[in-house]
């Protein structure tokens, strides 16, 4: 079973950019694989309903307008979380039809990331990377998906324009 944190970077970056070019994981049979691998049902509809989820988080993210908060809104309306308690504390049951359910979990796992590290769930710096990060760095002012990526790639570029200048 996914974190919270696992799931929602799962979804959010399961649309890199690659070589280039804009990919989606979510397409075809990958994408319903994909998702029951992230604990859906992989219908056709279920994923639709994540791809829905996985635009409209990244515009949040990415601080678009109030029209990505009502998208995330539609995608977790009729869904109901019921507390159950147990020896090691209460659990949250959630309610939603097969389709919808691993969309609202992606929302819901948003918000409790976003809730635990507030402020910290960014979209990578590099404006040719689709990708996006959880700042878990003390001072919190990680930029890029992966040094070892973008983060390098990033500053070469700034260390050549300094050369030129």
């Amino acid at each position: 079973m996914l974190t919270d944190e696992e799931l929602l970077l799962a979804v959010l970056n399961s649309a890199p950019v690659v070589d280039g070019h804009a990919t989606d994981d979510l397409e075809g049979d990958h994408g319903r694989e994909l998702a029951r691998s992230w604990g859906g049902v992989g219908s056709v509809d279920e994923v639709a309903q994540l791809r829905r989820a996985r635009a409209a988080l990244q515009a949040v993210i990415r601080g678009a307008g109030p029209e990505a908060v009502d998208e995330l809104a539609r995608v977790v309306e009729g869904a109901v979380r019921t507390p159950r308690v147990t020896p090691e504390g209460v659990v949250w049951d959630l309610a939603a039809a097969d389709d919808d359910r691993l969309a609202t979990t992606a929302v819901l796992a948003w918000s409790h990331v976003a809730e635990q590290f507030p402020g910290r769930v960014r979209a990578c710096a590099n404006d040719e990377c689709n990708l996006f990060l959880v700042d878990h760095s003390r001072p919190g002012t990680a930029k890029w998906c992966s040094m070892a990526t973008c983060g390098n790639r990033m500053k070469a570029r700034a260390h050549a324009g300094r050369l030129r200048a």
